[in-house]
């Protein structure tokens, strides 16, 4: 029970949204004409995956103090850059595919050096290269289009069992072990995969935790001797990584790439929004991604209860606008109620 107490003392905003959610979807299920249903479920973890991975791609640089203004245009790129290579034999497929991870990688590595060693404060330097990431996804894409692949489309955007059934696994979906998960949503499942495999690694190693040190006290962690730029590119990569995740689901999703720069913006904005609503300090040091993946699905439930309560669309901008400057606003209410910074982190 001591224990108990001292983790909800020490992650007071991570329990919270996670009550907030479960709240929040029970009662849209129960309001749901089909709510509680497989269908229901993997429609809505469709419509998730992409903010969710964008959510978790800026909570890197947001433990550092700064924030990534490039995350929406690099998910953007990458949802251009698969849409052009995610055909064609299975070899070729996982071929696009590492290409288009590697291609937000790639980004995000060139947003941590620009920020360390060109110094140039973090919000400034992703402005830009967001741009830069604008300008490419609409010399791939001028106008909406692509060719994925049909099987890796319906595969990877339905249930397990689909997931059997197209490839012809586990007697196509019909071995005994695999019924219990038959119904679970394949995009949840991936989500929580990067999750485990590559967030928990990360914030367990010498560069995760030095990211947090950099983020409560860069000076302290700088006479530490802990490393300081390699954490920092370290993070920014990552979170290059982690938005080219949402692009190229947003490819395998849609089945095509689309260089919108105002979707762009839009998940830019609702990727911070998350992040707070996860329990992330905008200060730095203090959060994770699993609270912004949280944060993210908060914000994705709240527009689901736009479609059964019918609400004018006219009025949805307004009460998704209220709801991002709401949440931003406790982040920032939490900062300045305190008088001395280091309160933050106790």
């Amino acid at each position: 029970m001591t224990s108990l107490k001292r983790w909800l003392s020490q992650n007071t905003g991570f329990a919270a949204a996670i009550t907030l959610l479960l709240i929040l979807y029970l009662s849209y299920n129960a309001l749901h004409p089909r709510g509680f249903s497989s269908a229901v479920a993997i429609q809505n973890s469709n419509e998730a995956v992409a903010i969710a991975f964008v959510a978790m791609a800026q909570t890197l640089p947001v433990l550092l103090g700064g924030l990534d203004l490039s995350v929406g245009a690099v998910m953007t790129l990458t949802n251009c850059v698969a849409s052009e290579l995610l055909n064609g034999s299975p070899a070729e497929i996982l071929f696009g595919a590492i290409l288009t991870l590697a291609t937000g990688a790639l980004f995000g590595f060139l947003n941590g050096c620009i920020v360390v060693y060109g110094r140039i404060q973090p919000i400034i330097a992703t402005l830009a290269t967001g741009a830069i990431a604008i300008g490419l996804a609409l010399l791939i894409r001028p106008k909406p289009g692509g060719n994925v692949d049909d099987d890796l489309s319906w595969a990877f955007t339905n249930s397990v069992w689909d997931l059997a059934d197209t490839y012809g696994f586990a007697d196509g979906g019909d071995a005994w072990w695999i019924r219990p998960f038959a119904d679970i949503p394949v995009p949840f499942l991936l989500v929580v995969f990067v999750a485990v495999v590559v967030w928990v690694p990360f914030r367990r190693s010498v560069t995760g935790r030095t990211v947090y040190a950099i983020g409560s006290a860069e000076g302290a962690a700088y006479m530490s001797g802990l490393p300081i730029h390699r954490a920092k590119v370290a993070a920014f990569t990552l979170g290059g990584f982690l938005a080219a995740c949402g692009g190229l689901y947003l490819a395998i999703q849609t089945s095509s790439g689309n260089a919108d720069v105002q979707q762009a913006g839009a998940y830019t904005l609702n990727s911070i929004a998350a992040v707070v609503l996860g329990g992330t300090s905008l200060l730095g040091g203090a959060g994770s991604a699993i609270g912004s993946l949280v944060g993210a699905m908060i914000l994705r439930v709240i527009s689901f209860y736009f479609r059964i309560l019918d609400i004018d669309p006219l009025l949805q901008p307004l009460i998704e606008g209220v709801v991002l400057l709401t949440a931003v606003s406790f982040g920032a209410f939490r900062t300045l109620r305190v008088k001395n910074t280091l309160d933050l982190f106790r």
